[in-house]
């Protein structure tokens, strides 16, 4: 599905030939990062289709860029090839990198109706926390998540656990996957109790681990870190302690793309991963599973994730205009609230999910609602400047611990010293 940005300007021009009617119209190429085809893809086709129908004098175009890393990479470059996407979807924690880069502009030049402020202050709070730097918002949520605990009913009844009841607290985590461990005859375990995918973000899923230790990684500023803190180390002790200590967690690096497949193959229990995999899970799981809120540890926490919608610099004011208008349709609470039920994603605004669909369908299927209620304990995604590099150090440092080649101490405290290093210029 990865298309390049000539071949889609050569579509456009094509179908910009087709009416008098178009050919006044304004381009808006849109940057979405899917890694590979599928329902997303003809979700965002179909908005776009839509949204082209209802504004004849606008022309969205979406451009599939890869993963969420390669359509930074592809937007930069394009930026300074001064091609950019007129609109993008990228990480809400890249807006310090956008800002740093002077690629983007803030949202807020384009509120100006009593009508738009409303839409802008109708977000969850939590979901503007990446996007708001400098006392501007830079980027409004779309494509949002937290991260949560899947659990297959069925191991928990055979386990003789009540399979209504996930665990509430870090310690009931640990007991319960010990019960939920599974070995053959020679010792080799053939279904592991809990799994915390460790390869790709790790960081992500890590900081589910120091909220609920009660310990915030970065400053607002983006400047500053913690990641040698003892709560730090105290949490990714207990992350490591699940395999090396108490065997009910798989060892080394554990795929974040396998883990869902895992789960629905029963190899394990119970797993954390994003709420964006839960229409995945219930499409295609054979077996009755639950959702909850992740478990306490000193108190209950997720970081938040996903995507922001992005407007650049260098469109003209026409394009950038469009793309606002276009923000604002995607976000509108009808269209959130399918996007939601559609991909499992969390509907971003409280508005959406007092839509008849959303109410309709959390009333029936209630894992949908267990993200947004757990927005209320929810913290902003790790974020600073030189985003990419500090955060590539945490999480070299989280592997180092979890494949044993360092300790929980010494992995944190050497991540923090390179951060400090990156950092430096920003102070």
């Amino acid at each position: 599905m990865k298309h390049s940005f000539a071949t889609c300007a050569a579509a456009v021009a094509l179908a910009l030939g087709a009416s008098a009617v178009q050919a006044q119209s304004t381009e808006v190429p849109f940057y979405f990062p899917v890694a590979v085809g599928g329902p997303i893809t003809k979700i965002i086709d179909q908005f776009a289709t839509d949204f082209n129908k209802e504004n004849p004098s606008i022309k969205v175009s979406p451009i599939y860029a890869g993963s969420y890393q390669d359509t930074i990479v592809k937007a930069l470059t394009a930026n300074k090839a001064g091609t950019p996407p007129v609109a993008s979807v990228l990480l809400s924690t890249d807006t310090f990198t956008l800002i740093d880069e002077d690629a983007i502009v803030p949202i807020d030049n384009f509120v100006k109706t009593p009508e738009d402020k409303a839409w802008l202050g109708g977000f969850y709070k939590a979901f503007l926390l990446n996007g708001q730097i400098g006392g501007k918002t830079w980027g409004v949520p779309f494509q949002r998540s937290t991260v949560v605990l899947y659990w297959n009913k069925e191991l928990f009844k055979e386990a003789g656990l009540d399979p209504n009841k996930a665990p509430q607290t870090w310690a009931e985590m640990t007991s319960m996957a010990q019960k939920l461990t599974k070995k053959d005859a020679s010792g080799k375990v053939t279904q592991y109790g809990v799994q915390i995918p460790s390869s790709g973000f790790p960081y992500w899923l890590f900081q589910g681990l120091t909220t609920q230790n009660d310990v915030i990684l970065a400053n607002e500023a983006g400047t500053q870190t913690k990641f040698d803190d003892p709560k730090v180390i105290e949490a990714l002790q207990y992350w490591v302690d699940l395999s090396k200590k108490h065997g009910v967690h798989p060892s080394g690096i554990v795929e974040w793309g396998t883990t869902p497949k895992d789960f629905m193959e029963k190899k394990v229990a119970m797993i954390w991963t994003t709420t964006g995999n839960l229409t995945n899970i219930r499409t295609n799981a054979k077996f009755d599973f639950g959702v909850a809120m992740l478990p306490a540890g000193k108190k209950r926490g997720s970081p938040t994730g996903g995507g922001n919608f992005f407007i650049f610099k260098k469109a003209t004011p026409a394009q950038q205009e469009a793309a606002f208008k276009f923000a604002k349709w995607l976000t509108q609470p009808a269209r959130a609230a399918q996007w939601g039920i559609d991909t499992g994603y969390v509907a971003v605004s409280p508005a959406a999910w007092d839509t008849p669909a959303l109410k309709k369908y959390a009333a029936e299927f209630a894992p949908a609602a267990v993200a947004r209620d757990q927005l209320q304990y929810a913290v902003a995604e790790l974020s600073t400047h030189d985003n990419q590099r500090v955060t590539k150090a945490f999480n070299d440092g989280l592997q180092a611990a979890l494949t044993g080649s360092k300790t929980a101490e010494a992995a944190m405290k050497d991540a923090q010293k390179e951060a400090e290093r990156l950092l430096r210029t920003y102070k």
